[in-house]
């Protein structure tokens, strides 16, 4: 004799219950997240093409463009030169940014630190301080005639560079970022410290270790995911990087309208009026983030997370 087990109502409503609260977030994720990338894909294969002299309802078309926007784009000298830019500037901020925070990180967590709340909150407040603001501040900064730093270096007797001219503006722009970044990651990085059993560390002293030691052998290994979490933030951080050099860009002669590959987004969509073009370099922007970061994750993942390859 088979016994059918009916599902009851409230058994069925539970399920749905879960689902009826994710549409929100759903709904948000296709309009502002989903849909953009898709109408950004579509435009990126289609071009203006004017017909006769180009006035009237009918002077401009879009047609299908097939990938000729991206072979534009890969092959603008003006785009390859900003994707290089990028590069040194990356090379320069992430180790730095990235030393930098660790440090803090290990002597916050030092028994012998003094002050930690506060210094934990001053260490983090360059970061809650917006782009466009950190970059006039040391935009002014950085210019001899109103700097404080070349008056006192001029009583000194001591010639400081100018930062904002020639190759020279890239150490400018991520110091700016050094300044903004290095406290979100110092916190991140200590976060995971203080979650580490304080019975290892009682361990490694009895077994005769020494701070350094304990940092060395124990604390950055046990947080290393924390470590390539942050680095790979920073590698997206530093491929995106806009705000900084267009703040600076009437300070200095050194940034061109197509410093930074989203610059140069930016120039194409609003200089241009091409945003066929524009969209098509935003999409190997994107494909490039996505293809540096899973090629970095691949190759530390063993190492962070215990994976195979």
């Amino acid at each position: 004799m088979t016994t059918v087990t009916a599902r009851r109502p409230g058994a069925r409503r539970g399920l749905a219950t879960p689902w009826l609260m994710l549409i929100p977030a759903i709904v948000l994720f296709v309009l502002f997240f989903a849909a953009p990338i898709a109408y950004t894909l579509v435009l990126s294969f289609q071009k203006s093409q004017v017909n006769g002299l180009g006035l009237g309802s009918g002077g401009r078309e879009t047609v299908f463009a097939g990938f000729a926007n991206y072979v534009s784009s890969l092959s603008d000298p003006d785009f390859i030169a900003s994707v290089v830019r990028v590069g040194v500037y990356g090379l320069i901020l992430v180790p730095t940014m990235l030393g930098l925070a660790l440090l803090f990180a290990l002597l916050l967590d030092s028994k012998r630190t003094r002050a930690k709340g506060f210094s934990r909150v001053t260490i983090f407040l360059p970061y809650a301080v917006p782009a466009v603001i950190s970059s006039l501040l040391w935009g002014f900064l950085y210019l001899p005639a109103v700097s404080p730093f070349f008056d006192i270096a001029d009583a000194l007797g001591v010639m400081l560079p100018d930062l904002l001219s020639g190759d020279a503006v890239i150490i400018a722009i991520a110091n700016i970022a050094l300044w903004g970044g290095v406290g979100f990651n110092m916190v991140v990085m200590y976060t995971s410290l203080k979650a580490i059993p304080s019975d290892i560390y009682e361990a490694a002293t009895l077994d005769g270790a020494t701070e350094v030691q304990i940092a060395l052998r124990i604390k950055i290994p046990i947080i290393m995911p924390s470590l390539i979490m942050t680095a790979i933030f920073s590698i997206i951080a530093t491929l995106q990087v806009f705000a900084e050099p267009v703040t600076l860009k009437p300070l200095s002669n050194s940034i061109s309208s197509t410093f930074t590959p989203l610059m140069t987004v930016y120039r194409d969509a609003f200089t241009r009026n091409d945003v066929y073009a524009a969209s098509a370099t935003s999409i190997i922007i994107a494909v490039a983030t996505f293809a540096l970061s899973f090629l970095f994750l691949r190759v530390v993942q063993r190492r962070a997370f215990g994976g195979e390859n």
